[in-house]
């Protein structure tokens, strides 16, 4: 029968205590996640003078004494160990050692469902652990008795192996990779010949990003197969979705949402997922969603700002939106400043964001005339489909036009158009 894994909690304190109490608070929802039940928790103020075991001598003791009261099986770490700290671990504590790291790749691996998903998580798996490979001995162990010069150098030569075998498992993964990431850039190149604008969807794992998106074709009626899967658990979202958001008067953007962030972000997992962050990276307009409703919404605020600096997205326009307001009292959706304040789930406010993204997303509109010959019915039937037709006379020599037109069609078709206005 399944023996479901029993957890004790340990971390360092750095800094703010408030701080630390949130991110092991956090630490226990990861552990969740991957069906683990937390059955206890150790904390230590910052000693930099423990390098070996990750926490002191005297932590480590109590650690041994809760892991034997609790009948717990695994200790997990909220910061990234090293191949010797795992090890030295396991012997003091004789039990599994697993880091905050590897509960986030265990979360993206059971997640994971398109193939270029699949592959990235597993990339940053064999990135996790190629650094541990000398801390590790387990397969050096294997090898058999003895500890003289012979059978050290075997231990080397497993070693260098086993180094080969990730590398080269990598550059495979890679070159699988490659070729998706190649349909997606071209995917991103016809999009921009289009001149529609991107609105990417960004924030903490978990502050509703699906459920505006989600929101957003519910208010402009797009089918239910285009909804995006949302859930109120960490990482819900892995795959990077787009859609199409084609508004009243003919104008239309793209609508991405992606992987959430989160504290600790592994660094194997944002250079897996370079690709599918770049959607962010390259869009028009990021929308930073907030989880209002977190007490510790203003560090992942913060969070999610270093991401998107890591990810070389810092310089684009962002609209902030706090997000389920229905959670903390108040059903009253607002603008304030570059701030708008929303619960989704309950569609309050999706109107104001809207109106937000078109004030802030669109290129510049020319406001105009056009007479247009009735033997360049292509050119009516074109500007039917892309630019806002406020007017439309048949006259004796053309189809005379009253519309705002992107600049980019302005200039394809300014012989038959007087300009009235620049919009933007």
């Amino acid at each position: 029968m399944f023996q479901k894994s029993r957890a004790i909690l340990i971390g360092i304190a750095r800094g703010n205590q408030m701080d630390f109490k949130d991110s092991m608070d956090e630490l226990s929802r990861l552990s969740e996640a991957c069906d683990i039940e937390v059955v206890g928790l150790i904390g230590q103020k910052s000693n930099p003078g423990n390098k070996s075991h990750y926490i002191g001598e005297g932590k480590v003791q109590e650690v041994f004494e809760l892991v034997s009261e609790n009948g717990a099986n695994m200790v997990i770490s909220n910061d990234e160990l090293s191949g010797s700290q795992i090890r030295n671990l396991e012997e003091a504590l004789n039990c599994e050692i697993i880091d905050r790291t590897v509960l986030i790749l265990n979360i993206f691996a059971q997640r994971a469902k398109t193939k270029e998903a699949k592959l990235q998580v597993e990339i940053a798996k064999l990135y996790y652990q190629l650094p541990r490979l000398i801390g590790l001995r387990e397969s050096l162990g294997r090898q058999g008795g003895g500890i003289g010069v012979y059978n050290r150098g075997s231990g080397e030569t497993k070693l260098e192996l086993d180094r080969r075998m990730i590398e080269g498992r990598i550059s495979a993964l890679n070159n699988e990779l490659k070729a998706l990431v190649l349909d997606r850039q071209n995917q991103r190149k016809r999009r921009k010949r289009t001149e529609i604008p991107v609105v990417s969807l960004v924030g903490y794992t978990n502050s509703g990003k699906s459920t505006i998106m989600n929101a957003m074709l519910d208010l402009y009626q797009l089918p239910t197969d285009k909804k995006v899967f949302e859930k109120d658990m960490l990482f819900a979202t892995l795959e990077t979705s787009v859609r199409r958001i084609a508004m009243t008067d003919n104008k239309s953007f793209l609508l991405t949402d992606t992987v959430g962030f989160i504290s600790k972000l592994p660094h194997q997992l944002v250079k897996a997922f370079r690709s599918t962050l770049e959607e962010v990276s390259e869009a028009d307009l990021i929308i930073h969603v907030v989880d209002y409703s977190n007490p510790n919404y203003k560090h992942q605020i913060e969070v999610t700002k270093e991401t998107l600096k890591e990810i070389g997205a810092s310089d684009i326009p962002v609209i902030y939106v706090y997000n389920k307001i229905d959670l903390v009292g108040d059903n009253i959706s607002r603008i304030e400043e570059d701030r708008i304040y929303i619960s989704a789930k309950n569609k309050y406010g999706i109107d104001k964001l809207v109106y937000a993204i078109q004030q802030s997303a669109f290129p510049v509109y020319v406001d105009c005339e056009m007479l247009i010959p009735y033997d360049k019915g292509d050119v009516v039937s074109y500007l039917n489909d892309s630019a806002n037709i406020k007017s439309t006379e048949y006259l004796e020599d053309g189809v005379f036009i009253s519309l705002e037109a992107k600049q980019a069609d302005y200039e394809k078709f300014k012989q038959y158009s007087r300009q009235i206005s620049l919009n933007s």
